[in-house]
């Protein structure tokens, strides 16, 4: 059993923490709201800490799953951050959805520290988490990757390991790029057969066997037509991730014209005062 720590307690880490103290490790969390990380605790036993780099000065392994780059520099190389007290060899895995950018450079200011980095962005949602079901794609070097593998597999399904650092988050990219194409589609088409007066859920249950059929189809075809979105992933976050996959895509020369046009529907949602609903929300700019 590893010695862990966890930075992070979001909808996503808060989860995932638990999975891992569940699985038998010795986990200390740290939230920047000290409140959730005391519930945390309280449920699940373990201990929390004020500071990330109180939390990870004995750690094995240090997990964190927060917003944004700059929330990633702030809990690491930030004042009183989590690399400044992990001990030598060290593995800091960063569950966080963030740009390939702050992969490579926290790999590189790990090693200057001797310590060790695996970005390992992850795909599943709220539910996933909750189930201990996440799909996990990492970048990294391959014998850290094979050291904490079987950690990660305690909230996961699916661990694979794409290439070196910053594969991770660029694979996590091409993961939101089919979402929001997807959620597009699904969305233009429920709308299509509410209007031609279809029996929705009937429609969804048959073309859910087809070649139609995806992740957003059968976990958001029925909320979408019931008009519900107060779960799942929010909009705001999809539109950060968007965003980074529009400038990743400047660097490498690709051409996301349908990513583009939906960066802005879910721009109008935000808007309007929506960004905290999930991203199936896009079908109401249809209705």
């Amino acid at each position: 059993m590893a010695k862990i720590t966890f930075l992070g307690l979001g909808v996503m880490g808060y989860p995932m923490a638990g999975h891992l103290k569940q699985n038998g490790h010795d986990v200390t969390v740290y939230n920047r709201t000290k409140t959730k990380a005391a519930e945390w605790v309280r449920e699940h036993g373990g201990q929390m800490e004020d500071t990330p780099a109180d939390a990870a000065k004995d750690a094995d392994i240090v997990f964190c799953c927060v917003g944004a780059d700059k929330d990633l520099y702030a809990v690491t190389i930030g004042a009183d951050g989590a690399f400044s007290s992990m001990p030598s060899g060290s593995v800091f895995v960063d569950n966080t959805t963030a740009s390939a950018e702050a992969a490579q450079t926290l790999d590189k200011a790990a090693r200057e520290r001797g310590l060790h980095m695996i970005d390992a962005p992850v795909s599943g949602g709220q539910a996933g988490a909750e189930g201990g079901k996440l799909t996990v794609m990492c970048g990294g070097d391959a014998d850290i990757f094979e050291k904490v593998k079987p950690v990660i597999a305690c909230y996961a399904a699916k661990v694979i390991l794409i290439g070196g650092s910053g594969a991770g988050q660029l694979t996590k990219m091409v993961n939101q790029i089919c979402i929001a194409g997807l959620v597009q589609a699904l969305s233009e088409a429920i709308n299509f057969g509410q209007r031609a007066d279809l029996d929705m859920d009937k429609v969804l249950e048959v073309i859910s066997g087809g070649a139609a059929q995806s992740w957003q189809m059968v976990n958001r075809g029925s909320t979408m037509s019931a008009d519900e979105f107060d779960f799942g992933f929010a909009l705001d976050w999809m539109i950060k991730d968007l965003g980074m996959c529009m400038e990743e895509a400047k660097k490498n020369g690709s051409s996301l014209p349908v990513t583009a046009l939906v960066a802005q529907y879910y721009a109008q949602l935000s808007d309007r005062g929506f960004g905290r609903n999930d991203t199936s929300a896009l079908i109401k700019l249809l209705r």
